[in-house]
Formats: structure tokens, sequence, C-alpha cells
């Protein structure tokens, strides 16, 4: 008799055993975003309903993601990150601080510019850097819009210029790295990282002139990349930097007819907006689930829903007709050096608060 409950006792611990195997999903989410807060809200609630679960979720810029989950050293308030520019993601990968996973949908990105290779970082979208201007202030003041990035350092705009600075905002990151290579033209030189090792990056003279040029003609440094987007209509932007989706949600969200948009006719670059894992997640299992789930098309397609008209990433996924209408599909991009950007964008940023000194906002 005693054999006979050890046998079905051990054969209920196998049951049990295999049925341990199949990950037990937590019921809570922790959601850092760096995209529009509609946008964001959007996937939280999908998510939660997907599962039957509570998402928690905080909006933020993309460089203050970037310092809350350095802060917290490994032990993050947030489970997931989703949206904003791949620069931070890059720098925390480099730290240590993501978590590495296969999404079940990693062949559904299939550009390699779209996913980080040893799959920290998955893209979702991908949003073209521009300019922007209120049309009737402009008229005004009797000024043509810039079409071009050295446009923007013209005498005539002194103290028009509003876009983010790069301490705090992914797109002004962009900025910089975007002019960095340009100005440079293939120029290379070396450098001292924090760990004493030598590194290769471009000769970032030229572009930190520049920047002081402009910097002449800057009324105001934002927090987040989308703020001009936001002030462009209303007139206390008069011309902006930005990303031209933020543009785009002015126009047929907010019904603002009086803002003008182009992309750079010298070449501009994008952002690749991306969705990761933060190591020492507490819900993890919840956290793989959150990953499959952002790179469907089923998700991604939620942004045109909720104001965000970016160029989506994702095989299959349909594109935002706003963006398609607004013209912006088809752009002269320049030849991006992603690896580079990747590697010394905090060199840059060094660099650009050496050069320039302007005070770093905080709201």
């Amino acid at each position: 008799m005693k054999r006979s409950k050890f046998v079905i006792l051990s054969l209920a611990s196998v049951m049990l055993a295999g049925c341990g195997g199949a990950e037990k999903l937590e019921d809570e989410l922790n959601l850092l975003a760096g995209c529009e807060e509609p946008y964001m809200n959007a996937v939280a609630d999908a998510f939660a309903a997907k599962y039957n679960v509570k998402v928690n979720r905080i909006r933020k810029s993309s460089g203050e993601i970037e310092t809350q989950i350095k802060n917290e050293k490994g032990t993050p308030s947030a489970d997931v990150l989703f949206g904003g520019t791949t620069d931070p993601y890059n720098a925390l990968k480099a730290e240590g601080l993501l978590e590495k996973y296969v999404s079940k949908n990693d062949a559904k990105i299939s550009d390699a510019h779209f996913k980080d290779a040893d799959h920290y970082w998955y893209g979702i979208y991908k949003g073209i850097l521009g300019f922007m201007w209120n049309k009737e202030k402009l008229q005004e003041l009797g000024l043509t819009a810039p079409k071009t990035w050295d446009d923007l350092i013209k005498p005539e705009y002194s103290k028009y210029i509003t876009w983010s600075h790069p301490s705090t905002a992914g797109t002004a990151k962009l900025v910089v790295n975007t002019i960095v290579q340009k100005k440079a033209e293939g120029k290379k030189t070396t450098y001292k990282n924090e760990d004493g090792e030598t590194v290769q990056c471009y000769d970032d003279t030229a572009a930190m002139e520049w920047f002081k040029k402009l910097d002449a003609n800057t009324a105001k440094y934002t927090k987040s990349g989308s703020g001009a987007s936001k002030e462009v209509g209303v007139g206390t932007t008069i011309i902006g930097i930005g990303f031209l989706h933020d543009v785009i949600y002015q126009i047929v969200d907010k019904k603002y007819t009086n803002i003008g948009m182009c992309a750079p006719e010298d070449g501009t670059s994008y952002e690749v907006g991306a969705t990761a894992i933060c190591k020492g997640a507490k819900h993890p299992n919840l956290a793989k689930k959150f990953i499959d789930f952002a790179t469907s098309a089923e998700c991604v397609e939620l942004g045109q829903k909720n104001g965000s008209y970016q160029f989506l990433v994702v095989d299959g996924a349909h594109q935002p007709q706003a963006a398609i209408d607004a013209g912006i599909s088809n752009v002269n991009v320049m030849d991006y050096d992603f690896e580079d950007a990747k590697t010394n964008i905090s060199h840059y940023v060094e660099d650009f608060n050496a050069a320039v000194k302007a005070e770093i906002p905080t709201a």
C-alpha cells in the first residue's frame, strides 16, 4: 500500500513538474514608454485586455528613460520599454541593463537596421527627421522656410528656432549624429572612453562649430523631442526641428492648417523606435509576452489610430495613410552610419555640451 501511494505521489509530482515547465504569467506589468501618451495608453490597454492583466504605465522622454534605468542599476521599476529612439537602448545594452530575448516575431522584422543583432531590442517604427514652421509667422517676418540643414544657421533665423536638447531627448541625439556625420565628410579621429580605451569616431570639429551657429539661432531647447511640434501651430515656435510624424499629428488631429513641414533636401536621417525588456524585470514572463505583442502588426497599427504616424517596420503591417498623404514616404535619406551613432553618441553629446553650453531643460 505504501509502495502504491509512493508511485501515485511520484506520478503526481511528474505531472506537476510538467505543468510547471510552461512559464506562468504574472498578473501585472510595468511599462516605461518613450512614445506619445495616447499611443502608450492604447498599447498598454490592448495588452492588458489580451492577457487579462494590469499594466502600469509611465511616459518619459528617451533621455529620462536612459537616466532612470541606469540609476536603478539592474533593479528596474519598469519591466519593459516601448518607443523612443534606439540611442538609449544601445547605451543600456552596453551597460548590461537590457535582457536578451528572441521574439517569436523576429522573422517579421526582416531589415537588420530595425532590430539589435544580439536580440536586446526590436524596432517597431521609424520616424523621419525634418523641419516644421508656422506659415503665418514666417510670412509676417518676410522669411522663407528652411529647406536644407545649412539654412538653419542663416542669420535671419536668429532666435526663431526651437528644438530639443541632446542631454534629454533622443530626437536631439539623432540631430547631433546627423550633423556630425554630414560635416565630418568621412574624416575620422579617436578619443579615450571612460574605460581608457581608444575609440574611433567621426571628427566632430566642424559639426560643433555648426552647432554654435545653430545655438545663436535657437530660441529655446525643449526637454522632449516632440516639444517644437506642439508649439508651432499656436505660434510660440516659429521654426522647429523634430520628427515629421509629430507634425502630422498636429495637422491631422489638432487641425492646425498653418503648419508647413519638409524633410531636408540635402538628406536626412531617421529614428528607429524600439522595445526591450529591462534586465532584472520583476515580471519576466509577461515581459516576453509583451515583446511578442509589441512586434506584431496588431500592436504597431495602433499608432495611426492614436495620433502616431510613424512608418512601421514590422513586415505586413499597414502603413499610416496620413503619413503617405503628407509625402514623407519618399524623402532623401542619407547614408546614415548606425554603428558609429550607437558607439559614439555619448562622446558627441559631451562635445556638444562643451561647445554650446546651453542650459539643459528640466520641463
